[in-house]
């Protein structure tokens, strides 16, 4: 029986794990050309991602509007966050829904929501609009974290610490930021990793202005398919596996995807 797991286990393994390896093998290409099995062996495609300008520009354009706007994310979570643990009124609980809302509507329906703003206000193409719009649409992230983070914190380090007369914010510095930091460090790796990969919202809001890795990829289809766009790919696995690997080692993962919390004695 135990034999059988472990080859279902492995057959599991190798079919999930086969898409990224041809994609590896199709970005070490000699030719220019998207070849799998590799013919002859290469990296001048990752080199040219970042010296050819357009590509590096567009590298660039991904990571600013992915690390802003994780922070804009957990910069509107955290007190949504805060304000729901310590009040739980009906107000409360809806800012909790509509900070859930972006996530649990169709991409394209908040991306054509986005657009239609942006072009009311003046703001559509620019790279402000789009930060604001990964940060808005990925708020659901943080939000999510931070809460399980507060949620599993013992209240009655709080009662203590005001006990000994600590202040509000004595208390949050002291006790509670130090406890939800890693949920909260959790929450802007989750939203920087789905930032730096979302196309539709990006496409939407800035179109062809403010072109992101992404897009950059879905305009090059135009003229012909080269292993550059396999090495985007690997790039973007590779921030993934890097970045969710943190999190596992140094975060409470279990928690994060929604396990209870154990009883504090």
């Amino acid at each position: 029986m135990k034999l059988i797991r472990a080859i279902f286990m492995l057959l599991v393994l190798c079919f999930m794990s086969a898409p990224i390896l041809v994609v590896l093998g199709v970005s070490v290409n000699e030719k220019k050309r998207l070849l799998f099995p590799p013919q002859g062996f290469s990296l001048n495609w990752y080199l040219e991602l970042f010296t050819q300008q357009a590509w590096f520009n567009a590298l660039m354009n991904s990571v600013i509007i992915a690390l802003l706007a994780s922070l804009l994310a957990v910069s509107v979570a955290l007190p949504v966050a805060l304000y729901l643990w310590q009040r739980n009124s009906v107000f409360a609980r809806m800012l909790f829904g509509l900070g859930l809302a972006p996530f649990m509507l169709p991409p394209v329906i908040t991306a054509l929501g986005l657009l239609i703003f942006w072009v009311s206000v003046g703001g559509s193409g620019h790279m402000a609009a789009t930060i604001i719009s990964h940060g808005v649409f990925l708020v659901t992230l943080p939000l999510v974290t931070i809460s399980l983070g507060l949620e599993s914190m013992n209240r009655q380090l709080i009662e203590a610490a005001r006990t000994m007369g600590a202040d509000d914010k004595t208390v949050f510095l002291t006790v509670i930021r130090p406890l939800i930091t890693p949920y909260i460090v959790s929450g802007f790796a989750f939203a920087f990793v789905l930032s730096l990969n979302e196309y539709i919202i990006a496409y939407m809001v800035a179109g062809f202005t403010v072109e992101t890795l992404p897009i950059k990829i879905f305009n090059s289809l135009r003229y012909g398919y080269t292993p550059i766009m396999a090495a985007v790919a690997v790039l973007f696995a590779a921030v993934s596996i890097i970045v969710f690997g943190l999190v596992a080692r140094f975060g409470d993962l279990p928690r994060l995807l929604g396990a209870a919390p154990k009883d504090v004695e």
